[in-house]
């Protein structure tokens, strides 16, 4: 399925935020030159876009895009994967966006009903906040011609047709699969999308009641910034809203995964198939 593209070439178990900047610095893909925007999600970006602008964090996003500097040149101008300056600002603690990309698609997508010259950092509440920096980075999103300019393509909505349709009109196209010649674009990791669409949004539920819920250190009550599956906590994420047991609430969420796990794999066969049709069609 991915033949052609970077991710044929490596790709490996997920882990936690604590590793991001270390294992897309070192996997194969970089044999692929990606884009220097690829580390927006990977690496503590605060200090470099401030640098970089002078103070100004969205001019410093700007100039890695003008300037077409390349992922070796931007790494070496970071030090840390993501850390606690990329959501909370140093002096208040408050939640905060730092990602330019995100300022730029969350102003489109309100735009779309109305709410003009959005902006986040002034205009969400804090429980939107709660979401919002999670969305930073776990979004679809493409990079932009002639520059490789980090893109979230929101303008028309959240939902799958919506962005297709933007990439669309934009002629993105990220790669040619070599078996079947089709043009492709790559659906990124869109919970945040998909959040939005869900059961959980709409009850004004945040990504991080679930993944951060609230937990008792001493007097304070803070978020759990062990940031992890629900499962591992389901007294704290779970049964505060579904007043169930453990193993019924635990049993419920692996039968959904379970089938959306076989739903899954159904379509790649199918997809797989097809790729094998499509090349054999094309007498190769």
């Amino acid at each position: 399925m991915w033949a052609g593209y970077s991710f044929s070439a490596d790709y490996r178990e997920r882990r936690g935020h604590a590793y991001v900047l270390e294992d897309q610095t070192f996997t194969e893909r970089q044999k692929f030159a990606p884009p220097a925007m690829c580390i927006n999600c990977h690496a503590s970006m605060v200090p470099t876009y401030l640098k970089l602008g002078n103070g100004d964090i969205m001019k410093g996003f700007n100039v890695i895009s003008d300037s077409h500097m390349t992922y070796p040149q931007v790494r070496q101008t970071v030090k840390h994967p993501v850390s606690c300056v990329d959501c909370h600002d140093p002096k208040t603690v408050q939640l905060r966006v730092t990602r330019p990309a995100f300022i730029e698609g969350i102003r489109a997508l309100k735009a779309t009903p109305g709410t003009l010259n959005y902006d986040v950092n002034t205009m969400a509440t804090r429980q939107e906040m709660r979401s919002y920096v999670c969305g930073q980075c776990h979004v679809t999103y493409y990079f932009q011609p002639p520059n490789k300019r980090l893109t979230f393509p929101w303008a028309k909505g959240l939902k799958v047709e919506d962005i297709i349709a933007v990439e669309g009109e934009q002629k993105i196209s990220e790669w040619t699969h070599p078996a079947s010649g089709a043009s492709l674009i790559k659906a990124r990791h869109p919970e945040f999308e998909m959040w939005n669409q869900g059961v959980h949004a709409r009850s004004g539920v945040a990504c991080a009641d679930c993944h951060m819920p609230y937990m008792r250190q001493g007097g304070l009550k803070i978020s759990d910034h062990q940031i992890n599956s629900p499962l591992l906590k389901i007294n704290r994420s779970c049964q505060t809203c579904h007043h169930f047991p453990e193993e019924e609430l635990k049993a419920r969420v692996e039968d959904i995964q379970d089938r959306f796990f076989s739903l899954r794999n159904t379509a790649l066969d199918a997809l797989i198939d097809l790729i094998g049709d499509t090349n054999n069609a094309r007498g190769r």
